[in-house]
């Protein structure tokens, strides 16, 4: 079997003891050498350098799948950087932040690396992703009524789904954004993270609960180990988990769809990057024209 998935070109491919990333076939599938990302000229370009987003990132880099083998992860860099892109055009900032302060993960092999505006992105900010923000000390302290933060991204990559889903500290941000009437923007597996809204809470008690959003499906999830792109089978799926809450996933495949509910701002997949950048970046220009 492991000959015949090798001719296929569906043997996800070795990187070391016991760890994967995608296979040939699935990275021709997946991964593009550059993106649909082209610099826009934003009308009433933000002048307020103290307005920023917020940008949670994953810390963890492996992800192991239920037969034990380890995916190797990260936040993906298109669903990163490309949203990145279109705030710096229109003037915001972003500050980046992990759990515990330690280096934000990248899924280095998604890497678009003919796209010059994502490399340059990506050089530009390299020391920030080594040394980010410590989400604890940013709850404790950069969490109030008059914070610079427009609102929260929380990007993909099957990363996300480590620790994120499971941290008090986030459950802590999504509440201050919700109750400080802020943005959460998340893409592909990044709403993974919306579930720590639901830790220590009582059965039925979710403050997102009605809210519609985009997300990658779980029934592409299923697929993935049989292309290679993942070593195995996931060892949870978040969408089905999002729905027990209440919420609603428009998407049944990923396609590229965005979707935006109240202050929910959301995308399906990579190929949803470039249009939830713009999506958000109008937005947020409008909420700071209104002020």
């Amino acid at each position: 079997m492991k000959t015949i998935r090798k001719l296929l070109g569906t043997a996800p491919t070795s990187r070391g003891v016991n760890r994967y990333a995608p296979s040939g076939l699935a990275m021709k599938l997946s991964v593009k050498r550059t993106t649909d990302y082209k610099p826009v000229r934003y009308k009433n370009r933000n002048e307020n350098q103290n307005r920023k987003i917020l940008v949670i990132g994953t810390e963890e880099g492996l992800l192991p799948m239920q037969n034990g083998k380890q995916f190797e992860t990260g936040n993906h860099p298109v669903e990163l950087f490309v949203p990145l892109l279109h705030w710096e055009q229109a003037g915001f900032g972003f500050d980046f932040v992990t759990p515990t302060g330690k280096p934000l993960q990248l899924e280095h092999w998604a890497m678009p690396e003919e796209d010059e505006d994502v490399m340059r992105i990506y050089r530009q900010n390299k020391a920030q992703l080594a040394r980010p923000l410590d989400l604890r000390d940013v709850v404790e302290s950069g969490l109030f009524e008059d914070s610079p933060y427009l609102g929260v991204f929380i990007p993909g990559g099957h990363g996300a789904i480590l620790g994120l889903p499971q941290n008090t500290d986030v459950k802590r941000v999504i509440e201050w954004a919700l109750a400080e009437d802020k943005y959460l923007v998340s893409i592909c597996h990044g709403p993974a993270a919306l579930l720590a809204a639901s830790m220590q809470e009582p059965q039925g008690n979710f403050a997102l609960k009605g809210y519609q959003l985009a997300a990658f499906p779980d029934s592409m999830d299923k697929l993935l180990p049989a292309l290679g792109y993942l070593p195995g089978k996931m060892p949870w799926l978040f969408g089905e988990k999002l729905k027990e809450r209440g919420m609603k996933i428009v998407n049944s495949t990923a396609s590229g769809k965005v979707c935006q509910d109240r202050k929910l701002l959301t995308g399906d997949s990579p190929m949803a990057a470039n249009k939830l950048g713009k999506l958000t970046t109008e937005v947020f220009l409008q909420e700071i024209q209104s002020k």
